[in-house]
C-alpha cells in the first residue's frame, strides 16, 4: 500500500501550490516528474505481480469448480446406484470444495477492484505527469525568453554606456582642438607686446639722436665757415 499512498499523495498535491512555495521552480518540477516516472515504474511492476495473481487465481477457481462438478457427477452416479452414502460423501465433498469456490470468488473480485482502481490511478499519474512536462516546457521556455530580454537589455545599457562614453570623447576631442587653436594663435608671440614697443621706441630714438647729431654737426661746420 506505501506505493499507492505515495502515489495517491502526487496524484492529490497541487503542482502550482509546490510550484509557489519552491525556491527553484524549475529544479521542484523536475524532482515532481521523477518521482512520478519512479511511481510509475514501481506501480507497473506491481501491477504485473497482481496480474499474475489474478491469472493463478482464475486457474484455481476453474480448478475447484470442475472438481465441484465431478462430486456432483458421482453424487448422482452413487444416487442412481441404490448407495446414498455415497451420494452423502461426495455431496459433502462438494460442499466443502464449494466453500473454497467462493473464498477463489471473493480473491478475483478484490483483485478486480484492485486492478480498476490500479488502472485508474495510473492514468491520473499519467495525466498528471504529462501536465508537468508540459509546465517544465512552459518553463524552459518562459526561462529562455527572460534570458534573452536580459540579454538584450544588457547588450542596449552597454550600448548606451558606449554611446555616452563616445560623446565625452567627442566633445574632449573638440575641447582640445578648441585649446590647440587657441594655442597655435600665440605662436610666435612670445614678446610681450609692451616690451616690443619699448624696444622699438628706443630704436626710433637712436635714429632720431643720430639725426640730430648729424643736423649739429652740419650747423657747426657753417658757423666756422
Amino acid at each position: 500500500m506505501g506505493i499507492f499512498s505515495r502515489m495517491s499523495d502526487i496524484i492529490n498535491s497541487n503542482i502550482n501550490a509546490l510550484l509557489d512555495q519552491a525556491e527553484d521552480p524549475e529544479k521542484m518540477i523536475r524532482l515532481i516528474i521523477q518521482e512520478m516516472e519512479d511511481t510509475l515504474v514501481e506501480v507497473r511492476s506491481s501491477s504485473a505481480r497482481v496480474l499474475a495473481d489474478r491469472k493463478a487465481a482464475a486457474r484455481r477457481l476453474e480448478q475447484v469448480q470442475g472438481e465441484a462438478e465431478s462430486w456432483e457427477q458421482k453424487a448422482r452416479l452413487a444416487v442412481s446406484k441404490g448407495r446414498e452414502d455415497l451420494a452423502r460423501a461426495a455431496l459433502q465433498e462438494k460442499h466443502a470444495i464449494e466453500d473454497e469456490i467462493g473464498l477463489v470468488e471473493a480473491e478475483l473480485v478484490a483483485t478486480d477492484e484492485h486492478i480498476a482502481q490500479l488502472h485508474e490511478e495510473v492514468a491520473q499519474l499519467q495525466q498528471k505527469l504529462s501536465d508537468a512536462r508540459a509546465k517544465q516546457k512552459a518553463m524552459l521556455m518562459r526561462s529562455k525568453t527572460v534570458e534573452s530580454r536580459i540579454k538584450v537589455k544588457r547588450q542596449m545599457q552597454r550600448e548606451a554606456l558606449d554611446n555616452a562614453f563616445a560623446r565625452f570623447e567627442h566633445f574632449e576631442r573638440r575641447m582640445d582642438n578648441l585649446e590647440g587653436q587657441l594655442e597655435s594663435m600665440d605662436i610666435g608671440r612670445d614678446v610681450a607686446p609692451d616690451l616690443a614697443a619699448e624696444i622699438d621706441a628706443l630704436q626710433e630714438d637712436e635714429r632720431i639722436n643720430d639725426e640730430l647729431a648729424r643736423l649739429k654737426s652740419e650747423l657747426g661746420g657753417r658757423e666756422a665757415g
